[in-house]
């Protein structure tokens, strides 16, 4: 049984508020009902209780609704930027907060470090202690939190691989098994409202949460973010159940796109790039029942998104139907006043915030300024209490479907599973489907157990660098603290192979206690003389863990030193296996000739050097394949999706218009340690524009060893009217498992509209014509016959 933490106090005044617990819900309209066109929609009881407190709120109580403060507010410490350990909860500060000014969020964890779930849940039952007992209305507050790949900010959480290494397994069941174990496990905290997933369309390798992204195509985004949400809200979107958690897709829209390639700066994006590119992973996941967004910390065409209208209300809100809670990015109102320079006050930026759309202010910590001058722009008329009362009740609907009223909070000792073998299980299987192999030379690899290893490289022995940022604190930086009982690279390879069998000198390493990207050379002398007695080099290159505005980059050619150390390692003329272990694809071209095989493994999390260690060594057949492109070059950043232009073949003549695109790897490369042979790919020559478009193509393991493929499905419109067309989208993707020998065809069934794309109105639109279908090497031509399809976004 789950504690239902509320006093007999608290229950009563529940109970008041909501009336009979044997109250049912509306029944639905008779037919004839229905089909009347001026007929209201009955009001359903959860309705009906949000407008009963709505309408017993004052201006003050709602505009509290509205404020979101981070814990360290509270908590006991010198000033409002830090608290004392062990932390406690300074109940003067928090009776400030909660009773005087109505605030009904707090986010974040104290002092940028995780906690146990008993310690959470002491902290949040404090909270809501006051908030149900002590405040007027008895509004539960609601608690959220970063916990983006598993329990990032819970001691003793299970962390699975960060979502780019999701996206590279695409196994849509595993990530939405690892979604449905950080919702127990961030229940188990306490904890109702995550931060997560990610939807932004993320091509760009130097912006520095690319890591935290499902990668740079639209398709696949959508379809991972669907399947994770589905994981942390259930199939019918029930938040109130207490193993699941309300989502928060994010950051609406663009965000990853900065034109300098830094976090947090200005991008231009046109209105045909946006809804082709941008917009369909968050309609995909409203469409699956979302139930808050946060709103993208940058600039658009010149205006911050936070003070977007036309983004935040028109697009969002009223074309898409979004009916959930907008919340900002930490301090984003405030931005706009100290440094997007569009209001002169935070007064003004208060008022541009709300008015363009924004529900709640991830204030953080200065949430005086924001109470007092919302409530004062309502009574000068400058923001209306229409657009009060719609934010407040979105707020509420979201605490009334986490159940918060009645269980405010969740007890731990009720949650047996947290961190359990079957959770650990799950996360070792995503590492393991994550990795993927980029190069194999003569098939170095598997490598045989007997062999003599020297493992080497600043990510060799270090657990942050498996995990990345947002793993037990925001920068990566206490990753050791927590996870000593985790095997790094160094010590899954011992476990795997004997400890005698595996030499470790490290070369280079970072400092850790300085910038992501110091580093220093350390026994590379002596890692070159161990080089020359081992049978096989492992060298574990990358980058410290980072994310925001501390990980923006100037240069995306790994470092120096790096380099360094991978060309003296491949001079000894022992075969380099090198692994990269990074949060965005760092250009390795300098060597990557002089390399025998590649693996990519991203930031697996806690199980990635053992998963690693299995690839290497065969007990793992790897299947992983790219989220991205990987470039060649740091002026060759050409996504994946690109238009004919950017690989145009030479032109005869005087003028020489040849474009070179030339990824060192393209999207959905992975090699495997079998062979899969494609045949027989089947669809009709000609397709009428209302006609399903049905494809099949079979596969076939043609190796010795079992393994798993990702079959792409690929379509190309030949030609387009006004806007040139993509040389190839994903339409279609499916993860299939097969034997030696083994063989199986797929179906595939298209539409339409999956062949769209937007024109300069903001329409999709598919017109007739020829298109080309390509699943690995099979291509087939076909005819779409018929008027123009047209949608409306």
């Amino acid at each position: 049984m789950y504690l239902k933490n509320v006093t007999l106090t608290a229950f009563l005044a529940y109970a008041l508020l909501s009336g009979c617990q044997t109250q049912k819900p509306a029944t639905a309209p008779s037919e004839d009902t229905a089909t009347t066109v001026e007929a209201a929609p009955a009001q359903s009881e959860t309705d009906r209780k949000i407008e009963d407190l709505l309408s017993r709120m004052t201006l003050e109580e709602k505009v509290g609704q509205m404020a979101q403060i981070t814990l360290d507010v509270v908590g006991k410490g010198g000033n409002r930027f830090y608290s004392a350990e062990p932390l406690t909860l300074d109940t003067t500060e928090l009776r400030k907060a909660l009773v005087d000014y109505k605030i009904g969020s707090v986010l974040n964890t104290a002092n940028n470090r995780a906690r146990t779930p008993e310690q959470w849940y002491a902290i949040i039952s404090q909270i809501q202690d006051m908030a149900m007992n002590q405040t007027r209305l008895k509004v539960p507050v609601i608690y959220g939190v970063d916990q983006i790949h598993g329990a990032t900010y819970t001691a003793g959480g299970t962390m699975f691989p960060q979502q780019i290494g999701m996206a590279a397994s695409r196994n849509r069941e595993l990530v939405r098994r690892g979604a449905e174990i950080t919702a127990y496990e961030t229940r188990a905290s306490s904890i109702p409202w995550n931060f997560s997933p990610v939807l932004d369309l993320a091509p760009d390798p130097r912006f520095s949460r690319q890591f935290e992204s499902f990668g740079e195509d639209p398709y696949l985004i959508s379809e991972l973010g669907v399947q994770m949400i589905k994981g942390y809200e259930g199939n019918d979107n029930s938040i109130g159940h207490p193993e699941h958690v309300a989502s928060c897709m994010k950051h609406f829209l663009g965000y990853q796109v900065p034109t300098s390639g830094k976090d947090r700066t200005p991008t231009y994006i046109s209105e045909e790039a946006l809804r082709e590119y941008h917009l369909p992973s968050f309609k995909a996941a409203i469409e699956a029942g979302s139930q808050t967004i946060m709103i993208n910390s940058g600039i658009i065409n010149g205006v911050p998104v936070h003070s977007n209208h036309d983004i935040l209300t028109k697009l969002l809100k009223e074309e898409l139907g979004f009916k959930g809670l907008v919340v900002t990015d930490w301090g984003d109102i405030e931005y706009l006043h100290t440094r997007d320079k569009v209001a002169a006050t935070m007064k003004e930026a208060i008022m541009l915030a709300i008015n363009a759309g924004i529900d709640m202010s991830m204030v953080a910590y200065q949430y005086e300024p924001f109470c007092n001058g919302l409530v004062e722009l309502v009574k000068e008329g400058k923001v209306k209490q229409e657009r009060i009362d719609d934010a407040v009740r979105r707020i509420l609907r979201v605490k009334h479907n986490l159940n918060l009223f009645e269980n405010p909070t969740t007890n731990p000792a009720d949650y047996p599973k947290f961190g359990s073998k079957e959770h650990e299980d799950a996360a070792y299987q995503m590492a393991a489907e994550s990795i993927t192999l980029l190069k194999n030379e003569n098939n170095i690899l598997p490598l045989k157990k007997g062999m003599k290893v020297l493992v080497t490289g600043p990510n060799a022995n270090s657990m942050r660098t498996l995990n990345g940022a947002w793993t037990y604190s925001w920068q990566g930086e206490k990753v050791e603290e927590f996870a000593g009982r985790y095997n790094t690279i160094v010590e899954a390879l011992q476990k795997e192979i004997g400890a005698g069998n595996v030499t470790f000198v490290p070369g280079v390493s970072y400092k850790m206690d300085g910038f992501y990207y110091e580093e220093f050379a350390d026994k590379m002398e002596s890692a070159i003389a161990a080089a020359k007695k081992a049978d096989v080099i492992i060298l574990c290159l990358g980058e410290n863990t980072s994310t925001e505005t501390p990980g923006n980059i100037n240069d995306i050619y790994i470092s120096d030193l790096q380099t360094d150390l991978a060309r003296k390692l491949a001079q000894t003329g022992k075969p380099v296996i090198l692994v990269l272990n990074e949060g965005r694809p760092r250009v390795i071209s300098r060597f990557e000739q002089q390399m025998k095989g590649i693996v990519q493994i991203y930031q697996p999390g806690n199980y990635g050097g053992d998963a690693l260690a299995d690839v290497l060594f065969g007990d793992v057949n790897p299947s992983g394949k790219l989220p991205y492109n990987y470039p060649h070059y740091p002026n060759a950043l050409v996504p994946f999706i690109h238009k004919p232009s950017a690989e145009q073949r030479k032109a005869e003549g005087v003028y020489n218009y040849e474009a070179d695109y030339n990824p060192q790897y393209e999207f959905g490369h992975g090699l495997s340690y079998t062979t899969f042979r494609y045949a027989n790919l089947s669809l009709k020559e000609k397709v009428k524009m209302g006609e399903p478009i049905e494809v099949s193509v079979q596969v076939t393991n043609a190796g010795k060893v079992a393994g798993k493929e990702v079959v792409h499905l690929y379509s190309s419109d030949l030609y387009a009217t006004g806007i040139t067309p993509d040389v190839k989208r994903l339409r279609r993707f499916e993860k299939i498992a097969l034997q030696p020998g083994e063989s199986k065809t797929l179906s595939f069934t298209l539409t339409a509209a999956d062949l769209s794309y937007t024109n300069r109105e903001g329409k999709q639109v598919t017109e007739p014509g020829e298109f080309e279908i390509r699943i690995g090497d099979q291509v087939r031509k076909f005819m779409l016959e018929g008027p123009d399809l047209v949608g409306t976004n």
